[in-house]
């Protein structure tokens, strides 16, 4: 059993959780996710890292209660446990990897929407670590849904908007980038951008106008985090690839956002994946059990 040692409400419909995991926790880099179960009768949540402390061994997670198993996941209150608590899943963010050296050369910004907050967190907090402070410009709908602005500007250089300007500035993140860039001067050799998928899309348009590579982080498409259902089947550089086992990151501007939105909805209905199942043939994963492909 998992121990939730922390339980806290962020803004409205955001809640969050450090629960403790010591293999885990030991183990985890930026852009990794795990997988939680509450009980025997549970599904499987895919949740991204939003921190992590390997000396308490503890994980931080961070949600929003959408489906029945989230808006179960209220119910857990501190000192409550999981059954499963898996991890840390898929690839570490490129940065991981690099030479300590050459990275400190690079100009970053992060672009993080909504609840894509919680993941750029960690990425901000091991670069600065590392001695890179990047820019961060992290957008919501609204002031009540701005997350971690305290942690963030410890370790970036922050820029806050909203979209309906009740915070610092009305507007989307594109607006900030592109008056950062064009009117401010800033020179950037790489992009990260993660939140929803509609979001990300419009940044790498943009980023792909300003000639800014651009990492998006594909955690929105994820339910099973194994790569055996194939709802996180996504096409990128015309390549198949699956957002939980190739990813989650992959280079934005190679992304087909559209046909990925597209078949995420297509995705929520047993028709929907019976005619995904004939359309994708071999490349169609069917471990879910709901469309036959694994028959």
């Amino acid at each position: 059993m998992y121990k939730i040692v922390n339980a806290e409400q962020l803004a409205s419909n955001v809640f969050l959780m450090d629960v403790e995991a010591p293999r885990v926790a030991k183990h985890c880099l930026p852009g990794q996710f795990v997988i939680v179960k509450m009980d025997e009768e549970s599904e499987r949540i895919p949740l991204t890292i939003c921190d992590y402390d390997s000396e308490k061994g503890t994980v931080t997670i961070v949600f929003q209660p959408i489906g029945y198993s989230t808006k179960k996941m209220l119910s857990l209150k501190e000192g409550d446990a999981f059954e499963d608590f898996v991890g840390p899943l898929g690839k570490p963010s490129e940065f991981c990897g690099m030479d300590p050296e050459e990275l400190k050369k690079k100009r970053i910004v992060f672009v993080g929407g909504g609840l894509g907050t919680a993941p750029v967190y960690p990425q901000l907090k091991w670069l600065h670590e590392h001695g890179v402070t990047a820019d961060a410009i992290i957008g919501a709908r609204t002031k009540d849904l701005i997350i971690l602005e305290d942690k963030m500007k410890a370790v970036s250089n922050l820029y806050l908007t909203t979209d309906d300007g009740s915070y610092v500035r009305k507007g989307m993140g594109t607006d900030v980038l592109r008056d950062l860039v064009q009117n401010q001067g800033k020179e950037y050799d790489v992009c990260v951008a993660i939140g929803p998928m509609i979001m990300m899309k419009f940044v790498c348009l943009l980023t792909k106008e300003l000639g800014i590579p651009t990492i998006v982080s594909m955690n929105p498409i994820m339910v099973d985090g194994t790569g055996m259902c194939g709802a996180c089947r996504l096409l990128v550089g015309g390549e198949v690839k699956f957002a939980c086992v190739d990813g989650p990151e992959f280079d934005g501007h190679l992304v087909d956002f559209d046909l990925a939105m597209k078949r995420q909805q297509m995705y929520k209905t047993e028709e929907g994946r019976a005619l995904l199942k004939e359309q994708e043939g071999d490349t169609h994963h069917g471990g879910c059990g709901n469309c036959g492909g694994d028959k």
